[in-house]
């Protein structure tokens, strides 16, 4: 069992200002305690904040060279591919992720620094313009400056790549970070504030805190907060965008998806489904990208579902340390319940329930197992067809024309991400342009980290990843000399 008594705050592990705040970790395997980790209190967060603050308003950090941040960034992602391995087995006995997932996840940790780093190498952190009238003697100045203290709140489903697509560019662009992780992780990212601690950061400049719902809304409202950057719920997401509009604070906000994935008429399927098992199922389906709608032609529909049922049923449900399992037990008994429910209402809603079903997987009833389950004969008004479940719940809906498929697939009100399967890649280019949603991939390819991401409609305001996950973090200031 793995004991945390202790909050990073300000570059120094302390005890919470509430001795007895501490949370056990729980198994989604078995409910079994793998832990126990202390927990902030809004008075954590306060002294969190002040430390970031502190630091930005009198530290060295926003004032140090562009390269020696990067520099302090690219030390940071050596030590956390030094405990790679070690960081996945952890968030899959936190998460219930299976560990094909979170392995997998430490080499897209890797590139996801490398797309930062290389933007801030070629960022232009200040830049003389050519004047617009020669014949006037005045240049302007532009310079990109830290926004000051960032307030990241991210969620349970992806730890790392949650914390880390706002802590790195964050730091890039010298801001100080207050990091509000979410309870069921407190293991692993008390390791990620190991990882902070020996990268040589000046004192103040990060804090990691792991608090319930009531202490992260007072940590957006915070007014030492400059920018919120969060990960999380749609709802959530309003509630967040409302506190900073009130108080003009920077926000980013990465939120819900309800994906879809077009398979055209001329798809190879074999190859289709091979690429839906990752681009559908990832992380036990609790993946806000998540390609869960199945857009099919009439003309194959059938085949299509036939197909996915083949692979639902072929895939291992079960301890996610197991070499062979592929979807592991969702993380909490209430997101088992709610995914059960679900299914539930898809029966009532008159979905043909064609593998799966509410029953807990056999002898899996120890723990928060959920049986992977596809339905076909969906009208995409039903619920499961608009609402995210946020697990491993596929419905299938037939469409008559590509008209009718990219209408389908804009009928909804996320936006997040989206793909487009087909043997000819131009024409599979030309549905995806007319895709509403922030990223789609093509065949099966994955998500760049050097690309924006981010999500249009309901799915968040601004991008992550790369260049411009980096200008989310910076102010314009502009110099007339």
């Amino acid at each position: 069992m793995i004991i945390n008594d202790r909050l990073y705050i300000g570059g120094v592990w302390t005890r919470p200002s509430a001795p007895a705040h501490t949370r056990e970790i729980r198994s989604p395997h078995d409910r079994s305690v793998i832990g126990r980790a202390a927990q902030a209190s809004p008075a954590d967060v306060d002294r969190a904040v002040a430390a970031a603050r502190n630091a930005f308003d009198h530290g060295p950090w926003p004032h140090t060279a562009p390269a020696e941040r990067i520099e302090v960034v690219r030390r940071l992602n050596a030590l956390r591919e030094d405990r790679a391995e070690e960081i996945a087995a952890l968030i899959s006995a936190e998460n219930g992720s299976a560990g094909w997932f979170t392995r997998a996840g430490q080499a897209g940790l890797t590139r996801q620094a490398a797309a930062y780093l290389e933007a801030a190498e070629e960022f232009g952190w200040e830049e003389t313009l050519r004047p617009s009238d020669p014949a006037l003697p005045f240049r302007s100045v532009v310079r990109r400056e830290a926004i000051g203290v960032v307030a990241a709140v991210i969620p349970w489903n992806s730890p790392f790549s949650a914390a880390l697509a706002k802590i790195v560019p964050a730091l890039l662009a010298g801001n100080t970070v207050v990091l509000k992780t979410s309870p069921e992780n407190s293991l692993s990212m008390n390791l990620l504030a190991e990882l902070l601690d020996a990268a040589g950061l000046p004192e103040g400049t990060v804090s990691v805190l792991h608090a319930d719902r009531e202490t992260s809304e007072y940590l957006v409202s915070h007014p030492g907060v400059d920018k919120i950057a969060f990960t999380g719920s749609t709802r959530a997401g309003r509630q967040i965008a409302s506190i900073a509009g009130r108080q003009l604070k920077r926000v980013g906000l990465e939120l819900g998806g309800k994906s879809a994935a077009i398979v055209l008429e001329d798809a190879d399927l074999e190859r289709t489904i091979a690429g839906l098992k990752f681009g559908s199922l990832l992380n036990n389906g609790e993946a806000c990208i998540a390609q869960t709608r199945i857009l099919a032609p009439r003309s194959r529909y059938e085949e299509v579902v036939a197909a996915l049922k083949d692979l639902i049923e072929s895939l291992k449900v079960g301890d996610p340390a197991d070499e062979d399992t592929f979807i592991g037990p969702m993380i909490r008994p209430d997101q088992q319940q709610r995914v059960r429910d679900y299914i539930r209402l898809g029966i009532e809603e008159g979905a043909r329930l064609v593998t799966g079903g509410p029953q807990v997987p056999p002898g899996l009833e120890a723990g928060n197992y959920v049986t992977p389950t596809l339905f076909a004969d969906v009208d995409n008004r039903m619920r499961i067809a608009q609402e995210e479940i946020f697990g491993p719940v596929l419905v299938v809906i037939a469409y008559d024309d590509e008209d009718d498929a990219v209408r389908i697939a804009n009928d909804s009100e996320y936006g997040l991400s989206g793909g487009v399967w087909s043997a000819d890649e131009q024409h599979a280019m030309a549905v995806a342009r007319r895709i509403r949603t922030g990223t789609v991939t093509v065949n099966g390819a994955p998500v760049g980290y050097d690309g924006p991401f981010g999500g249009f409609k309901s799915s968040g305001i601004g991008r992550e990843y790369g260049a411009a996950g980096l200008a989310g973090y910076v102010e314009y200031k502009t110099i007339t000399v």
